[in-house]
């Protein structure tokens, strides 16, 4: 489906992108293709518009090196997972860092179990600022349920595809873009033969999307497979989780939160059944946005990561007046906020912050014609394999934030 970029083109360009008033990419106008939407619906991809606005947009790209690819995304995306592990190997068994990440202590054991038995993760996505000009920064882990792998690993291949057989980008254009061999290949390493049942909120068609995606590429590894909805995982006489057929659920993908679980009515039989669960329980960790600050404890002054302190450490006043402030557990951007010299900016509004906040360094996302870019850095089986890019006007990204393909010039 798609080829990693290494090694094929070198020819220089610098990042940018073009107000939708003037779509170009690179010094060549970009058309988008007058049957977009037809060949999204062809492929699946049937939440390409979101409440009428477009969710896909491909009337600007965003052009890389492929220098800036592989020193800039590549190799601090796999430097970034290498400390995210590190930091997961001090803290899954200290009672005082799992304490300040709100982690309920009857799940304690279960994640360091998960841990110590070396669970294998799936897949997970960084979300990076980058401007093109100096180092990538860690804004977030997105190390439990990321969505948007589809339209990456699949919609933006075959916009890649087509845009060079219609002339849109040059012939030698290329993308990063190796996620759906390198899942394939990780569904055969995690799955290990088994049956896979893959639950989720299936009434949420991202989701659903998302969910159909994983399904397929894991039965391209051979696996067999069950969709389910959570709220048809049932509850065995023997303390299994079981579907609709009564059959026990021995490895289960869950598009569903882990700090979600922990609360659900099943929450408290998650530690005796013996299912296992991609993504792990020790995911759990990393999903919390607590690990930015404990990052930065780790590793000061890393150039890939901004300085961020838990919002309740007097430590946290070094950032001054100006910081984003982000709840421990939020998707989607909710209950963020951007302040600037002690005035509250841009706020997101959602049902988050219960458990605590973290302050993280204002660094502002680059503006590309009044737009702001997010780039999402894939990794599958902890490898950088690889890239999406969500786009909005609000320098918060949300739910709607728009997806832009990329190419390598």
């Amino acid at each position: 489906m798609a080829a990693s970029a290494a090694g094929r083109i070198s020819t220089a360009a610098a990042i940018f992108t073009a107000a939708a008033s003037g779509p170009r990419c690179g010094a060549s106008p970009a058309p988008e293709r007058d049957d977009w939407r037809a060949t999204a619906e062809q492929c699946g991809f049937d939440f390409h518009t979101i409440d009428g606005e477009r969710y896909w947009d491909e009337r600007a790209c965003y052009a890389f090196t492929l220098d800036e690819i592989e020193r800039r995304i590549e190799i601090p995306t796999g430097e970034i997972d290498a400390m995210c592990l590190e930091l997961v190997g001090r803290a899954v068994d200290d009672e005082f860092t799992l304490r300040r990440l709100k982690i309920p202590q009857a799940f304690w054991p279960l994640i360091s179990e998960s841990w110590h038995r070396d669970e294998l993760s799936l897949y997970g996505r960084l979300d990076l600022s980058f401007d093109g000009q100096g180092h990538a920064k860690l804004l977030e882990y997105n190390a439990d349920t990321p969505t948007s792998i589809f339209e990456a690993a699949v919609f933006q291949w075959t916009w890649l595809e087509q845009a060079i057989e219609r002339g849109i980008i040059p012939p030698d254009a290329d993308q990063f873009n190796s996620i759906h061999e390198r899942l394939i290949e990780a569904w055969k390493k995690v799955g290990a033969g088994r049956h896979l049942h893959l639950t989720g909120t299936t009434g949420n068609t991202e989701d659903a999307g998302t969910l159909a995606y994983l399904e397929d590429t894991a039965r391209q590894a051979g696996l067999e497979t069950t969709l389910l909805d959570i709220e048809q995982v049932g509850l065995s006489a023997d303390g299994r989780f079981v579907d609709l057929d009564g059959r026990a659920i021995e490895l289960a993908f869950k598009l569903y939160p882990w700090e979600w679980m922990f609360h659900d009515a099943f929450g408290a039989r998650l530690a005796q059944a013996p299912t296992r669960w991609i993504e792990p329980p020790w995911k759990a960790i990393l999903s919390n946005k607590g690990i930015l600050p404990l990052l930065w404890e780790m590793f000061p002054d890393h150039p890939n990561l901004l300085p961020a302190y838990f919002e309740d450490d007097p430590n946290a006043a070094r950032l001054g007046t100006s910081f984003v402030r982000k709840p421990l557990y939020s998707r989607e951007g909710a209950n963020v906020a951007l302040v600037r010299d002690g005035v509250t900016v841009v706020e997101q509004e959602g049902p988050y912050g219960a458990e605590g906040f973290i302050r993280q360094a204002f660094a502002p996302l680059p503006d590309f014609s009044g737009q702001y870019p997010v780039l999402g850095s894939w990794l599958v089986d902890h490898t950088p394999c690889g890239l999406s890019i969500r786009e909005d006007a609000n320098p918060i990204t949300g739910n709607t934030s728009r997806f832009l393909p990329h190419v390598i010039l």
